[in-house]
Formats: structure tokens, C-alpha cells, sequence
């Protein structure tokens, strides 16, 4: 094999999968666009994932700034050498990472450190399988740690809340499938995919459960009883009413896909991998002779391109109030603002995850954070020959882990906003209420379309914690996110989550005979 051809194939793949959604992903994003009734947060949010989706193919960047764990599945004809397939694949993670395609996202799991080039023990994932054919088949998935977070487990029989009891049969697989659906909530960017993996054990469950996830979107299980099931739920999980971002809505799946392998017989465990609406997966066929690619899976039929001029004919204006903040932000224009608010963000804002947060429990900040703007991001970031740095990607990260700090870093230097994914707990709710904060929720994934918000980076601090880890220094300009949690007791994520629990309950009784 010409290994410098496979290498690039290699590298075109993770390219490819970080940057241009699949064609079956878009025509689902599309038809859940379609159904979504006008004016919406919900309707909002889906004409911001198909800008970015848009913006993603004209500047080649990611889509969302969490590249995810690199997870590949090559199958290989009998004879060819997969440490050389193994060591190639490092060599176009590693360009793809100095290129701004992919994140730095391997940490060191007892020190923090980040390897800066996406190797290290475990990183990526790669999974060979053999075959009969002359050729290999080569798949990538880049599933990211907020949908990651999502994924959950069931051992048979256990109770299901608002499901009861969940038995050793196709009913309790239904109920578990749904509950799955409710858990996410918005926290892992829905609208969002799910493949499930019933029996094996713990890892082979989850392993089973993340492979469906490389079926198409619009393919049929050949398992009646399975696809009878996918129906199902495909069917009923959208009318839990979570919705896109969580924001309530028609759609909260987009695709569900089954397997199942045996079991022991003291064990019954059905796994879910949950994924976001970008559904970053694409595969190719390539010549086991000259490592060139003959083929690209996933990318048949016609590409839905999401052009400006179709979105701005369906646009219709809602009825939420927007409001522009310029930090540094007075308690006074915070109590002014409620749930269900459109915030326009003008000026400065500084970027905070967890590891940003953990130190600020304990340390005094780098910079006065009194009435300012904390962004819960990792951005992808790039330097110029001049040495300045320019943000290539920059969606929001799941703020629920920053629950334990958040409150409390707030009223200790006098933050007054806060921006993230998929809303907070209690104790950052009444911390909100107690202080006079906000909660801002942004688009989830939509990394190309905030990006486009950042005009400059004017500095930054704690680069030890690794680049997606740092304190970012951002001038942004309309930067646009939804107020979700208020300084008055009042969250919407609350609210979806108490509405669909209760809906979830219509699907307690027994389905399957």
C-alpha cells in the first residue's frame, strides 16, 4: 500500500467528518426544521444550527468546537498491516489538530495535561475488524463529551421514573429507550440520535449501543421486533416536548437505531449512546493497494446546502424581547430581565470551564470579573505567523458541570452572567435569584456561527490548563443567546423537565405482547 496516499485518505476523512455534516443528518435537521412551529426558541435554534451547518462548509471549520474522541471503525482485507494503518491514523490526527480542524481534547486523566495533538493512551479509539474483501473500509464518528455525558446504562428488571417498573422483556427495553430520551433533556444538544445495544455486558453493550450509531439515519432494521421498536420510538419520544436546546418543541429525536446480541444469563443490560444533532460521521471505501479513496458513505442524493436566502424566507419574527449588555452589567439591568429573553451580547466576555472553575474556588481571578461575562466554552484556537491568536470554533459546553462552583464563583467576584448549554441546578438557581445573575443558553454545536460573533481575542490567561481549558479574553459583537435561567426564580429547563416527566408517563403501559 502506498502508505503517504492512505495517510492523507486518512486525513481528508477526519477532515471531512469535523466539517461537512452527513447528507442524511441534514435531511433530518431539515425535516425537523419544516415542523417546527414559527417563532419558536425551538424554531430560533434549528435557523442557527442550519447557518452554522452552512458556515461550517464555507470556512472548512468545525461545527462544534468539542471534535469529540476520534472513534474509528476499519475493517481490513487478510494480509494487511494494522499497526501501519495505526500509525497513520496518528499521523493525520495530529495534522488535523495543528490544522484547526480538531481540538486538542486528550487530557491526561490524573495530571490534567493536555497532549496539545490529540494522542496519547487511549486516543483515538480505533477498531479493527477483518474481512473477506479486497478493500478497507474506513469509519470515523466524532462524538462529543457533552452528548457523551448523556449515554446511560439499564440493568433489567429496575424502576423507571415516571415508567415504574421496567421487566426482562421488549417493554422494558421501550421504557428504558424513552427514559433515555427524558435523561438527555437538552444538556447533550438535542435534537439528537440514539443507538441502543441490548444484552452483552457493560462494555460490550455500550460498544454494541455506539455502533448502530454508524448506520444511516433513514436506513430499515431488518429485526421486525427491532424495527418495530425504532418506529415506536421515533414516533413517541417527540411528544415528550423537550425539544431543540431543551427549549421545548416538536422535535426531540431525530433517529433511533436498535441492535441486540446475546447475554448472560444472570445480566440484562440495555446501553445508550446518545448523540447530538451534529452527527459527525462519514466513511470511506479506499484501494488496499494505492490508499486512495474509492468511495464516501453516508453521502448519497442530494446535499441540502441551508442557503441564506431559503433560511430568511422562513424566518418569522418572534415575539421575545431582545435586549443588548455591555459589560461590566449592573445588578439592576440583570432584575430587569425574565425567562424567554433574547440577550444581545456586545463587548467583553472571558471564557471558563471546568478546570477555570475549579481554580477559581480556591484562587483569586486573573482579571476583575465584577459585572462581567463568564462564557462556558472550549474553543478551537489557532496563532498567526504574527503570533496572535483567532478563534476557529467556539459553541458552548454543557454548564451542568460546573453546578458545584458556579454559584459561589459568581457571588465571590461579582459575575453577573453566565452562558452555557443545557441550563443549571438549584444551587446556581438560587444563587442566581440571591445575587442578581443570568443564565444565557446558547445554540449547542452552533461553533462556526458564535465564532463569527468573536471579532477579536485581546488576551489570555491559565494556558497551563491546555486550550480548551484557558481563560479567554473575547470581544464579541451581538453575540446572541437565550435567557433560560433569572434573577427571579425562574428556569425553563425546570419547567421542560417537570412537563416532559409528566408526559413521559403516558408510556407506562405495556406496548409490546
Amino acid at each position: 500500500m502506498n502508505l503517504e496516499k492512505f495517510q492523507e485518505s486518512m486525513y481528508q476523512l477526519v477532515v471531512e467528518t469535523s466539517t461537512n455534516l452527513p447528507k442524511d443528518v441534514r435531511r433530518a435537521v431539515k425535516a425537523a426544521a419544516e415542523r417546527e412551529n414559527a417563532g419558536t426558541s425551538a424554531a430560533m435554534s434549528l435557523d442557527t444550527i442550519t447557518t452554522n451547518i452552512k458556515m461550517a462548509d464555507d470556512n472548512i471549520s468545525p461545527i462544534c468546537q468539542d471534535t469529540g474522541m476520534p472513534t474509528f471503525k476499519i475493517k481490513t482485507p487478510v494480509g494487511v498491516n494494522q499497526m501501519v494503518i495505526k500509525e497513520a491514523i496518528y499521523n493525520a490526527i495530529v495534522k488535523a489538530t495543528e490544522n484547526g480542524k480538531l481540538r486538542p481534547n486528550s487530557v491526561d486523566s490524573l495530571t490534567g495535561d493536555n497532549s496539545g495533538n490529540n494522542l496519547g493512551a487511549g486516543t483515538p479509539v480505533i477498531k479493527f475488524e477483518q474481512w473477506d474483501k479486497d478493500y478497507i473500509d474506513a469509519r470515523l464518528i466524532l462524538k462529543g463529551g457533552g452528548c457523551e455525558n448523556k449515554n446511560i446504562q439499564y440493568s433489567l428488571p429496575c424502576e423507571l421514573e415516571g415508567l415504574g417498573k421496567a421487566g426482562r422483556d421488549l417493554d422494558g427495553i421501550r421504557k428504558c429507550i424513552m427514559h433515555s430520551v427524558y435523561q438527555a433533556q437538552g444538556q447533550g444538544c438535542s435534537a439528537g440520535f440514539i443507538g441502543v445495544g441490548i444484552g452483552g455486558d457493560r462494555s460490550s453493550g455500550y460498544d454494541l449501543a455506539k455502533e448502530q450509531l454508524f448506520r444511516r439515519v433513514d436506513d430499515v432494521n431488518p429485526h421486525e421486533d427491532l424495527r418495530k421498536l425504532e418506529e415506536y420510538v421515533m414516533e413517541h419520544a417527540n411528544e415528550l416536548g423537550i425539544g431543540t436546546m431543551g427549549f421545548g418543541g416538536e422535535t426531540t429525536l431525530l433517529g433511533c437505531k436498535v441492535g441486540v446480541i446475546n447475554r448472560l444469563p444472570a445480566s440484562f443490560f440495555v446501553s445508550v449512546a446518545y448523540n447530538c444533532w451534529a452527527f459527525r460521521r462519514l466513511g470511506v471505501q479506499i484501494d488496499a493497494q494505492t490508499g486512495e479513496i474509492n468511495e464516501w458513505f453516508y453521502q448519497d442524493g442530494d446535499k441540502i446546502d441551508f442557503d441564506q436566502a431559503q433560511q430568511q424566507e422562513q424566518e418569522v419574527k418572534s415575539e421575545s424581547r431582545t435586549v443588548t449588555l455591555t459589560a461590566p452589567i449592573t445588578e439592576e439591568q440583570i432584575r430587569e430581565l425574565k425567562v424567554g429573553d433574547v440577550v444581545q451580547i456586545t463587548g467583553r466576555m472571558y471564557t471558563g470551564r471546568d478546570a477555570i472553575h475549579k481554580y477559581l474556588m480556591d484562587n483569586d481571578a486573573p482579571v476583575d470579573l465584577n459585572g462581567q461575562v463568564i462564557y462556558h466554552c472550549g474553543p478551537v484556537m489557532m496563532k498567526d505567523e504574527d503570533g496572535q491568536w483567532h478563534v476557529k470554533a467556539a459553541g458552548p459546553t454543557t454548564s451542568i458541570r460546573e453546578e458545584p462552583y458556579q454559584g459561589d464563583i459568581m457571588k465571590k467576584f461579582g459575575i453577573r452572567a453566565v452562558i452555557g448549554k443545557g441550563g443549571m441546578g438549584p444551587k446556581t438557581l438560587a444563587a442566581l435569584q440571591e445575587h442578581g445573575g443570568i443564565y444565557l443558553n446558547a445554540i449547542g454545536g452552533a461553533a462556526q456561527y458564535y465564532a463569527d460573533c468573536i471579532k477579536s481575542v485581546d488576551g489570555v490567561d491559565l494556558m497551563n490548563f491546555g486550550i480548551p481549558e484557558a481563560m479567554w479574553h473575547l470581544d464579541v459583537e451581538n453575540f446572541t443567546a437565550v435567557v433560560t435561567m433569572d434573577s427571579h426564580g425562574n428556569s425553563l429547563h425546570e419547567h421542560v423537565d417537570k412537563s416532559s416527566l409528566e408526559k413521559l408517563a403516558q408510556f407506562k403501559e405495556p406496548v409490546f405482547s
